[in-house]
């Protein structure tokens, strides 16, 4: 079972967080709020995705890094895909 199944239920729990408050970001917006609140809505939502992407990471990590099982090589190519994708995430 993958990590993604194993933790299904809190990753499911953090993204209808995220989509909540981009809908109430969202809301913010089509009424015009104050630029300060549509700000912190947008922190909140960066944290939001933030935490689910640290979750996942850990789990993937986790899983496939210190797999005793693996090879080197396919720690090596797991290493380099997860080193692409955090790269992706940080730009």
């Amino acid at each position: 079972m993958g990590h993604t199944l194993k933790h299904q239920k809190s990753l499911l729990t953090r993204v209808r967080r995220i989509k909540g408050q981009a809908a109430s970001l969202e809301t913010a917006l089509e009424s015009g709020e104050e630029c300060l609140k549509v700000l912190q809505q947008v922190a909140a939502v960066r944290g939001a995705v933030n935490g689910l992407m640290a979750e996942l990471l850990e789990g993937h990590i986790k899983e496939h890094l210190m797999n005793e099982s693996a090879t080197e090589a396919e720690r090596t190519q797991d290493l380099e895909e997860i080193v692409s994708v955090i790269r992706s995430y940080l730009k």
